[in-house]
């Protein structure tokens, strides 16, 4: 009988602030994590993501390379962030040259299950559950749906 190659979730190579709080399983490296976040269990984040203050990063989520996270946001259960579009019709295979990255900005709520591909979200955002953002999010508003398109906007 053939075994197969096993690997541990392991923490490496993060720059962690102050009191940061994970549950395990988790799998995080070569990332920064701010001051009073919170990372649920089961998570994924890459190397040269930076996550801000404040935050609170729910469990089943993946956080690829290249990701920015503003203080005081949510990402919810099961988000999922992009950065290969397949812009030559197939997964770049590796090639970074090819991936794009995410801007999220302060006080930004992402609701379960939603997929953040290679965009710029601005602050006071509010994504639904669920949502698909394809496109740059340059007001302040509450966003929902596939593609995600505004249907209000907050008051702050």
């Amino acid at each position: 009988m053939n075994m197969p190659t096993l690997y541990q979730s392991k923490i490496i190579d993060v720059d962690f602030g102050e009191n940061v709080t994970i549950i395990e399983p988790t799998n995080i490296y070569g990332c920064q994590v701010g001051n009073d976040t919170f990372i649920g269990p089961f998570t994924e984040i890459q190397k040269n993501v930076k996550i801000g203050e404040n935050c609170k990063i729910q469990s089943h989520t993946f956080i690829c390379e290249l990701v920015t996270i503003g203080d005081n946001t949510v990402v919810a259960h099961g988000v999922m962030f992009i950065n290969d579009l397949f812009a030559t019709g197939k997964p770049a295979n590796g090639d970074k040259k090819l991936w794009k990255s995410t801007q999220i900005g302060n006080n930004v709520s992402i609701g379960s299950n939603s997929t953040i591909l290679p965009v710029s979200i601005c602050d006071n955002v509010v994504i639904g559950a669920g949502s698909v953002v394809t496109k740059n999010i340059n007001e302040a508003g509450i966003y929902v749906g596939n593609p995600a398109k505004k249907i209000r906007s907050l008051s702050v």
